[in-house]
C-alpha cells in the first residue's frame, strides 16, 4: 500500500429503523479510518449491516448519529467524489455499452467528443473494447458488472464504493472477476471499498478485512492482510490467514 494517507473517515456510525413498534439497531458505534489507494474489504455474514454501512457512506442514508468526513471535511448527501457498483446493475437495457457507461458524463452535460473520450478509455480498461454499441441483453453476467465499472469510473470517482457485486455471478466468473477487479484497482489506484459475505474473496483482494458483527454491525476486528499479490488461495499462508478470521466470523443469523 501506498504511504497511509487518511481518505475517508468513519466517525461513530449509528444506524437504526422502525420496524412494526420497535426500535432495531442496524449499525452500532462504528468508527474507522480508510487509506488513500487502499482496497478495503468490509466482511460480514449476511443481513449483518454491511450495506447499510456502504449506504451511509455513499449518501442513500443518513446515519442517526455520527459523521462521514472525506479528505477531513464532513459529507452528508451524495458526494460525486465517490462512486457505488451494485450486485444488482441498474443498467439500462434500451442504451448501447458505451451509452450506459457514459450515462452520468452525459446528463451533466459534458460535450460529447469529451464524454465519448472518458466512456472508451473505461470501456477499454475493463476489457470490453468491440462492444460499445452491443445492449445488455446481450452480455454476460461477467460482461454487465465491467459495464458496471467501467460507469462508475467514467464520474472519475476518488472512492470506489462495491456492494458484494459479484454475488450473483457463477463460480468461474467470480473468480475471473476478482482478478479482473485487482486490475483495474492497481492500474487506478484509487481508493476501495468493497463489501462480501466471503472470507476467502475477503482474504484475496484485501489489504486489510473489517470484520464486522452479526447485526446490529460493530467492528469486532481488523486485519491486515499481509500477503504478496497475486495471492494463492491454496496458499498454505493464505488458508492460515483465511481460518483465523473464520474462527472470529459470525454466523448469519
Amino acid at each position: 500500500m501506498d504511504a497511509k494517507t487518511v481518505k475517508l473517515s468513519l466517525r461513530h456510525i449509528c444506524q437504526s429503523y422502525v420496524v412494526g413498534n420497535a426500535v432495531r439497531d442496524a449499525v452500532v458505534d462504528i468508527g474507522l479510518d480508510v487509506f488513500d489507494n487502499e482496497f478495503l474489504v468490509i466482511l460480514g455474514p449476511g443481513q449483518c449491516g454491511k450495506s447499510v454501512l456502504l449506504n451511509i457512506i455513499g449518501g442513500l442514508e443518513r446515519p442517526i448519529d455520527g459523521e462521514v468526513l472525506l479528505d477531513g471535511d464532513r459529507i452528508e448527501g451524495s458526494d460525486p467524489r465517490i462512486a457505488m457498483v451494485f450486485q444488482k446493475l441498474a443498467l439500462m437495457p434500451w442504451k448501447t455499452v458505451l451509452d450506459n457507461v457514459a450515462f452520468g458524463p452525459q446528463i451533466a452535460g459534458t460535450d460529447k467528443a469529451v464524454w465519448r473520450a472518458e466512456a472508451q478509455k473505461y470501456i477499454d480498461l475493463v476489457g470490453l473494447q468491440g462492444f460499445e454499441k452491443s445492449y445488455p441483453f446481450e452480455l454476460s453476467g461477467g460482461m454487465k458488472q465491467r459495464v458496471g465499472i467501467a460507469r462508475a469510473y467514467t464520474g472519475n470517482p476518488e472512492i470506489l464504493l462495491m456492494d458484494e457485486p459479484f454475488g450473483q455471478l457463477d463460480a468461474q466468473t467470480r473468480y475471473a472477476m476478482e482478478d479482473e477487479i485487482q486490475r483495474i484497482w492497481q492500474q487506478e489506484r484509487r481508493t476501495v471499498l468493497f463489501v462480501t459475505n466471503n472470507i476467502e474473496e475477503a482474504v484475496y483482494l484485501g489489504d486489510r478485512i473489517v470484520l464486522l458483527s452479526s447485526g446490529p454491525a460493530h467492528i469486532k476486528e481488523i486485519y491486515e492482510i499481509d500477503l504478496p499479490r497475486p495471492r494463492n488461495m491454496t496458499d498454505p499462508d493464505f488458508l492460515v490467514v483465511r481460518k483465523k478470521i473464520a474462527d472470529n466470523m459470525d454466523l448469519a443469523i
